[in-house]
């Protein structure tokens, strides 16, 4: 944002300032844009190596499990079928052995029976036979061989028992074995399941993994699009960009339509000072010495005249304006300001003039020689020397000027108006101060005026 009617060097040096910022704020951006692109590609492609890497190795990793995968299926399958005939083979054994326990126990009753009629045909013998009649030791004999015969019929009657009682663990055995066969059998029929399980979740993986391929398949192509349509960039388009990634948008406060109305303000006032200046030196502030006038009779008795003529010096300056097309955007303000900052110029060196005599006139041009640096009309006056820094608000043309740009090119209030209040006391304060300066400085102002006239230099 500027504002153009402030000053109007200040708007070149603003323009400067901004055109410089501008270029390196678009260098460091641009700067910035490449080291941070740099910085992203090399990312972007260790990243991709890395990412291409660990795929192959899962890719590996994943064709190695899966024919481990393939291989335990095959080893389950064959144990399976192993299982099986191993059930069938147990199931025939335990049938052989429960027939034989059969046969066993068979075997053994028939030998308890066997012993029993041998035992009961031992008594009935030895009851039929008469002792007497047979000698003793024959009989002595036949008593110790009938006496160990029951001996081993007891102990094959309880080797029967025994035998009968070990076939009954037997079968409780086979029974046994017979529900190990059924749960073996149960077993393996898990195990099939499993099986079945292992090669559906074999299947899964594999198209887990195909899956996963797939996708990191696509995720590269589309990274490869993505870069493809970064490449594809229009090449001007971003040439351009880079040139100038930021654009300084100008908006002016108050345009100017040309450097001479920018500058019309400060020559304007200037020249109304010079008039103001000359018409005192040309014409005679004061009158002659023992005229019957008082001082103060004396200084407004001409003042109506000098006033008239910074009238008329204010409308000469204001029609050159109009004839040289300067910008105007308020005339009847502008007018008015003209004249009155002309009236207030006249007022102020008349009155210089009027009470100190020739004096006043070297006032009246050293004052024009400061005000042209010290006001601040062409270049800001806070690039100006400290000492013109100080004497800025202490000048007339300051405010002077103030007020014929505001009512010129485009009026604040804010600045219009103090402007016009500090022109109004400088006239008010001039002339209350003239008039009690003259009433005591007359007679030696007159009586210097004299002594210049007579050395014949001025």
């Amino acid at each position: 944002i500027v504002n153009i009617k402030t000053n109007p060097v200040a708007t070149k040096l603003t323009d400067s300032g901004a055109n410089a910022v501008y270029t390196s704020l678009n260098a460091k951006i641009v700067e910035i844009i490449d080291i941070a692109a740099y910085q992203k590609l090399g990312e972007l492609q260790a990243g991709l190596a890395e990412g291409a890497k660990k795929l192959a190795n899962g890719g590996k990793q994943l064709q190695a499990g899966n024919a481990k995968v393939q291989a335990g299926a095959n080893q389950v399958k064959s144990g399976e079928s192993q299982v099986k005939d191993g059930a069938e083979q147990v199931k025939a054994g335990a049938s052989s052995l429960n027939d034989g326990a059969d046969q066993l126990k068979q075997g053994s009753d028939q030998l308890s029976d066997g012993a029993s009629q041998v035992e009961k045909g031992s008594e009935e013998l030895s009851a039929a036979v008469d002792p007497s009649l047979i000698p003793d030791g024959p009989i002595k004999d036949y008593a110790e061989g009938n006496a160990k015969l029951a001996d081993g019929s007891s102990q094959v009657a309880e080797g029967g028992k025994q035998l009968a009682n070990g076939a009954n663990q037997l079968a409780d055995g086979g029974s046994q074995l017979a529900n190990g066969t059924v749960q073996v059998a149960e077993g393996s029929s898990k195990l099939a399941e499993g099986s079945v399980s292992l090669a559906s979740g074999a299947s899964l993986l594999s198209n887990g993994a195909t899956n996963a391929l797939f996708a990191a398949s696509s995720s590269l192509g589309s990274t490869a699009d993505t870069l493809g349509g970064i490449t594809g960039i229009d090449e001007d388009t971003l040439g351009d960009y880079f040139l100038s990634p930021v654009e300084l948008e100008r908006n002016e406060l108050f345009p100017v339509n040309s450097y001479g109305s920018d500058v019309s303000p400060f020559y304007l006032v200037l020249s109304m000072w010079v008039g103001a200046v000359i018409t005192c030196v040309m014409m005679k502030p004061g009158t002659s010495q023992g005229t019957k006038y008082s001082p103060f009779e004396m200084y407004f008795g001409k003042l109506l005249i000098y006033i008239i003529m910074s009238i008329l010096q204010a409308c000469v300056t204001i029609i050159g304006c109009y004839l040289l097309g300067i910008q105007i955007l308020n005339p009847v303000l502008f007018i008015a300001s003209c004249i009155l900052v002309s009236i207030i110029f006249m007022i102020l060196i008349y009155s210089i003039i009027s009470a100190i005599g020739t004096v006043g006139k070297a006032i009246g041009v050293i004052l024009l020689v400061l005000q042209i640096s010290a006001t601040g009309g062409i270049y800001p006056i806070q690039i100006m020397h400290p000492f013109f820094k100080l004497l800025y608000p202490y000048m007339p043309m300051t405010y002077g000027i103030t007020l014929v740009r505001e009512a010129q090119l485009g009026i604040v209030w804010s600045n219009y108006i103090p402007a016009l209040i500090i022109l109004l006391a400088i006239g008010c304060v001039t002339i209350t101060a003239a008039v009690i300066i003259k009433e005591k400085l007359d007679k030696p102002s007159h009586y210097f005026e004299e002594r210049l006239e007579e050395s014949g230099l001025f």
